[in-house]
C-alpha cells in the first residue's frame, strides 16, 4: 500500500517536485491522472489545477503546501532549515516561484515553445519574446543567491530546491535557455547537484 497518492501527470513541473519530495523522505506515492476540469477534480481542487495530495481522508492542493506536509508529516531527512531566518528564506523561495519563476519562465516560455506545437498549434513568439528578459532576471536572481550557498535556502537542499529544478531544467530544454542561462555559474552548479540526486531520476517524465 502506498503512504501517499498525488493527482497529476510526470511532465507537470509541480507535479514533478512533489513527487522528488515524496523521493527524498522514502515514501511511496501512487500517481493518479485525473479528467482537467472535470467534477471529480473540482472536488479534490476548487481551482482545479495539479498536484493534488490525498493522505487518507486528509485532501491538499498546492505544491508548496504538499512538500510542507510531507515533510512534516513524514521520517527522513528534514527538507526545511532548522532555524527561523532559513525557514523565512525558504518559504520567500517557494512564493516567489510560484508568483514570479513558473509564470515567466514555464508558463509563456516553456509550455508554448513545447507544449503548445505538440497539441497542433503554433507558439506565440511575441510571448516567448517579453519573456525571455523576466526570466533571464529571475534567473539571474538564483544565481545571485546560490553564490553564497550550496542551495536557495542554506547548504542543504529544500522545498524550495524542489521547485526550482523542475523549471530551471525545463527552459534548458528550450532555444531560449541559452539566453536565459548564459554565465549563470551558481544555477548551472546548483543544477547538476540537484539533477545528481537519485530523486531527480528517480521521476524524471520520459522525453
Amino acid at each position: 500500500m502506498t503512504d501517499i497518492t498525488l493527482y497529476g501527470f510526470p511532465a507537470s513541473s509541480y507535479t514533478w517536485s512533489a513527487r522528488m519530495v515524496c523521493e527524498e523522505k522514502g515514501i511511496s506515492h501512487e500517481l493518479k491522472s485525473i479528467e482537467f476540469g472535470s467534477d471529480a477534480h473540482k472536488a479534490l481542487h476548487p481551482f482545479a489545477r495539479i498536484p493534488i495530495m490525498q493522505h487518507g481522508d486528509l485532501v491538499i492542493y498546492e505544491t508548496a503546501a504538499i512538500c510542507h506536509y510531507i515533510d512534516q508529516t513524514f521520517d527522513g531527512p528534514a527538507l526545511a532549515p532548522a532555524d527561523a531566518a532559513g525557514q523565512a528564506r525558504m518559504v520567500q523561495w517557494n512564493s516567489a516561484l510560484v508568483d514570479y519563476y513558473y509564470d515567466w519562465c514555464t508558463r509563456r516560455i516553456v509550455v508554448q515553445r513545447l507544449v503548445v506545437p505538440n497539441r497542433g498549434g503554433t507558439p506565440d513568439e511575441d510571448m516567448i519574446a517579453e519573456a525571455v528578459p523576466h526570466a533571464r532576471h529571475g534567473m539571474s536572481v538564483a544565481d545571485a543567491a546560490l553564490q553564497s550557498s550550496a542551495y536557495l535556502a542554506g547548504d542543504a537542499p529544500s522545498t524550495a530546491d524542489y521547485l526550482l529544478a523542475p523549471i530551471v531544467n525545463y527552459i534548458g530544454a528550450v532555444p531560449e535557455g541559452e539566453t536565459v542561462m548564459e554565465g549563470l555559474s551558481a544555477l548551472a552548479g546548483w543544477l547538476s547537484r540537484m539533477q545528481a540526486r537519485p530523486s531527480f531520476a528517480a521521476t524524471a517524465p520520459s522525453p
